[in-house]
């Protein structure tokens, strides 16, 4: 599982429910969440701050 998938779980939401805090359609933010489309650094800190962590917390992978 993504870091995205797991923070979102680990905070209660559901894709549909990201999807409409975002304004954005579920296929659109389950897309970003799956990798299959890329996202802007201004949407990036929209998830963030649903999450209140920062851009960086969300999308850095540590190998």
């Amino acid at each position: 599982m993504n870091k995205l998938k797991e923070i979102r779980i680990s905070k209660g939401y559901t894709c549909a429910q990201m999807a409409e805090r975002l304004g954005i359609c579920t296929a659109f933010y389950w897309q970003i969440e799956n990798k299959q489309r890329g996202l802007y650094y201004s949407m990036a800190k929209q998830i963030a701050a649903i999450f209140e962590l920062k851009p960086d917390d969300l999308f850095y992978e540590e190998d």
